[in-house]
C-alpha cells in the first residue's frame, strides 16, 4: 500500500473480528517496522506489552470502559517505555557507529538527562508516539485496522502487567481485522488553523 493511502485510510477501528488472530510472521512484520521508529539519542526506550492472556484481556477491558476491542482485536499492545533506558548501558545503542560518533553521543547522553526527570519522562512518551502511530501505519499498510486508546486506568494496567516502576505506561493499540467500517471523519480543521509560519500573531 502507498504510504499517502496508508496515512489517509487509517482510522479509530472499534470493532474487531474475534476470531481472527495475526499470525506470528506478521506480528514480528510490525513490531519490526514499529522500532524503525526515531528516538532521541537512538535510546530506543520503547517496550511493547503484546497482551495475550485472554483472561488478563478480560481483566484490562473490566478497567478499560468494557471497550470490545480489548478482547477482540488480534492484537493489543500496551505501548511503554523504560525512562531510565539512558543510563542502562548507553553505548549499545551506538555499538554500530564510528568510534567518535559513538563517543560523542554516548558521553553526552548522561549529562542531557541527569536530574530532568520531567524530560526523562517527556521523551519516553514521544517515543511512545512515533512508535505507536508507526505501528498502526504498518498495519493498515498490511491490510488491517487499528485502534489507539487511552481510556483506561492506566494505574490498575501497570498492575495487571506488573510495570516496572522506572517505566512510565502510555495507550494500548488494538490491532486486527475490522469487523465495522468507521463513521465518516467527523470533522479536519484546515491548515490556515493549525500552521503558524514563524511566530504566534
Amino acid at each position: 500500500m502507498d504510504t499517502f493511502d496508508a496515512i489517509y485510510g487509517r482510522r479509530a477501528i472499534k470493532h474487531f473480528d474475534p476470531e481472527h488472530r495475526l499470525t506470528a510472521e506478521e506480528e514480528t512484520k510490525l513490531l519490526e517496522a514499529a522500532i524503525q521508529s526515531p528516538t532521541s539519542f537512538n535510546i530506543q526506550h520503547w517496550r511493547f506489552v503484546l497482551i495475550k492472556d485472554a483472561a488478563l484481556r478480560k481483566q484490562v477491558r473490566e478497567v478499560g470502559n468494557d471497550q470490545a476491542q480489548m478482547t477482540d482485536a488480534s492484537l493489543l499492545v500496551l505501548m511503554t517505555a523504560d525512562v531510565k533506558a539512558w543510563e542502562k548501558e548507553p553505548s549499545r545503542y551506538w555499538k554500530d557507529a564510528p568510534k567518535e560518533v559513538a563517543e560523542l553521543l554516548v558521553n553526552w547522553m548522561g549529562p542531557f538527562h541527569e536530574g530532568r526527570e520531567e524530560l526523562q519522562r517527556d521523551e519516553a512518551q514521544r517515543s511512545i508516539g512515533m512508535a505507536m502511530m508507526t505501528l498502526m501505519l504498518a498495519a493498515k499498510a498490511m491490510g488491517y485496522e487499528s485502534c489507539p486508546m487511552i481510556g483506561f486506568d492506566h494505574d490498575a494496567v501497570a498492575k495487571l502487567v506488573s510495570l516496572p516502576a522506572d517505566h512510565a505506561i502510555g495507550p494500548m493499540v488494538a490491532i486486527g481485522r475490522g469487523a465495522k467500517d468507521a463513521w465518516p471523519k467527523p470533522g479536519q480543521l484546515g491548515l490556515d488553523e493549525v500552521v503558524v509560519t514563524d511566530r504566534f500573531g
